[in-house]
């Protein structure tokens, strides 16, 4: 079975978008929105969404560029 190289692009083109949102909503702080002060734990959630919505733009940029061909794969066996 061949799955087309479309579906590779749009996966990739999904995690670039919410790696985006989950980096730029829940990643940063918004001190209007802020009842409570900031405590450490707070800010290691939030750094754990930064760095994984950076980690899912990451990956899907990778995957969109491996499947249209910038990034050449290597030839199998």
């Amino acid at each position: 079975m061949r799955i087309p190289p479309i579906f590779f692009c749009a996966i990739g083109a999904i995690m670039v978008v919410f790696g985006a949102t989950r980096a730029l909503v829940l990643g940063r702080r918004r001190e209007s929105r802020e009842l409570l002060e900031d405590t450490p734990a707070r800010a290691k959630l939030r750094r754990n969404h930064l760095v994984f919505g950076v980690l899912h733009i990451v990956m899907g940029m990778f995957l969109i560029l491996l499947t249209t061909g910038v990034i050449p794969s290597r030839p199998g066996p």
